[in-house]
């Protein structure tokens, strides 16, 4: 136990210097933006597919949200901004992806005229550059503005208090012992589930986008000697023939995902941490929920929250 604890110390200290390195010398691991054409291009995005699901990128991500913790027990002010920041992001990202589910609609009704009254086989939207596909692939990239919904607005319902708490003693403790349960259950389970979706999901990722494929087990090393046969191979199968056939941003947007909740799961515990210093008047403090639109809704809304 004493040298994990000696390894994580270590690594928090040369969180530091890894970000003033990385950020130094940045085209080592983005120089492969500008194409593939050369064998430093290529190594540059086996650098970038390796520190993106690394350790170094987990202390990194760790200490920076630490020293604003270490920061924030100073001055409480300056925690309450970062809680804003974080939770406006996090209302801003979900509320414009929100409206994939009015998207996914229209779309299903253009499905359902253009099958059941129009009786043809395409779909074209666009001006000038048409994208015409067959219905089917419509009707597939129907789950994408779901994936969209459930991936992209996960922080911004957990803000509006909209996801569920399965409650066996938490509703009949004090407040400030809520607050510790919410540090404690942030720590324990909300940022480590995020980190290991992260892990998978990054891999994942990259594994139908470029051959050879990456593994999680690759060294850095290892993984620069394979770039020499490195080139884009992103999978377009689709479940049917016609079918939707970008199934790639899924994986996509199972990252993102994994991202959103783990920059929540620092703001959640900022905001425990604070409502437990400043008690139960500071409740909700500077919280932006959307307004339900009647009295009722409302009521019930704070109901399931307290209960």
């Amino acid at each position: 136990m004493l040298d994990g604890l000696v390894w994580a110390l270590q690594n928090l200290v040369l969180a530091f210097y890894n970000l003033a390195t990385a950020l130094i010398n940045w085209n080592q691991w983005m120089g492969w933006t500008g194409g593939l054409e050369e064998t430093e291009d290529k190594e540059a995005l086996m650098r970038f597919i390796y520190y993106g699901g690394s350790i170094e990128l987990f202390f990194v991500a760790f200490t920076f949200f630490l020293v604003i913790f270490l920061v924030g027990l100073w001055s409480r002010k300056f925690l309450w901004g970062v809680v804003i920041g974080l939770e406006g992001f996090a209302n801003g990202i979900g509320r414009f992806f929100a409206w994939a589910g009015l998207l996914m609609v229209i779309q299903q009704i253009l499905i359902v005229f253009n099958q059941r009254i129009f009786a043809t086989p395409e779909i074209a939207l666009g001006f000038g550059s048409v994208l015409t596909r067959d219905i089917s692939w419509w009707a597939e990239e129907l789950k994408l503005y779901n994936a969209m919904i459930v991936a992209l607005c996960v922080t911004y319902t957990f803000v509006q208090g909209g996801h569920v708490r399965v409650d066996l003693v938490y509703s009949a403790i004090s407040f400030r012992a809520k607050r510790i349960v919410d540090m404690i259950g942030c720590m324990i389970f909300m940022l480590p589930a995020a980190v290991l979706t992260w892990m998978y999901g990054w891999f994942f990722l990259w594994r139908h986008l470029v051959v050879p494929k990456p593994s999680a087990s690759d060294t850095l090393d290892r993984l620069v000697t394979k770039a020499r046969a490195l080139r884009w191979n992103v999978e377009t199968i689709g479940f049917s023939p016609n079918g939707f056939d970008a199934y790639f941003l899924f994986k996509i947007l199972l990252v993102a995902y994994a991202g959103l909740v783990f920059i929540h799961g620092w703001a959640f515990f900022y905001r425990s941490y604070l409502e437990w210093r400043e008690g139960p008047e500071s409740e909700h403090k500077y919280l932006d929920r959307d307004v339900l639109g009647s009295e009722e809704a409302e009521l019930v809304h704070a109901i399931e929250e307290h209960h």
